[in-house]
């Protein structure tokens, strides 16, 4: 599966869960660590994993290899590495502190406003 179609799985079971202001970044210009990451916040640490479980659940489900899960349960800040797409999940507060989009502002922002009920 190409790496756009496991980030669009990733957004839509973002989106599910009610994820905060999703972003995707398409770095494969500016980096050679990945095609894309997608951003997320959630208002609790247990949004934070609803949303995990549910992006592992549903790339689990279209046969994504999972590469690794960086954080555990209730943390602030979890990365899913899904080889080309990466998927970083905050905490609002942790989201506005690390501030990913302003880190990453090379990188173009993808227009995913087909994936995300608003």
């Amino acid at each position: 599966m190409d790496s756009k179609k496991i980030m669009e799985i990733a957004v839509k079971a973002a989106d599910e869960k009610h994820g905060n202001d999703i972003k995707v970044l398409n770095i494969s210009e500016v980096s050679i660590m990945a095609d894309y990451f997608v951003i997320v916040d959630a208002s609790s640490q247990r949004q934070v994993d609803a949303i995990v479980q549910s992006v592992l659940d549903k790339e689990g489900e279209n046969n994504v290899e999972i590469g690794h899960v960086e954080g555990t349960r209730n943390s602030d800040w979890v990365l899913i590495d899904l080889h080309d797409v990466v998927i970083h999940v905050f905490t609002s507060e942790q989201r506005d502190f690390y501030n990913l989009e302003k880190l990453w502002s090379d990188a173009p922002e993808v227009d995913i406003s087909d994936l995300v009920t608003e």
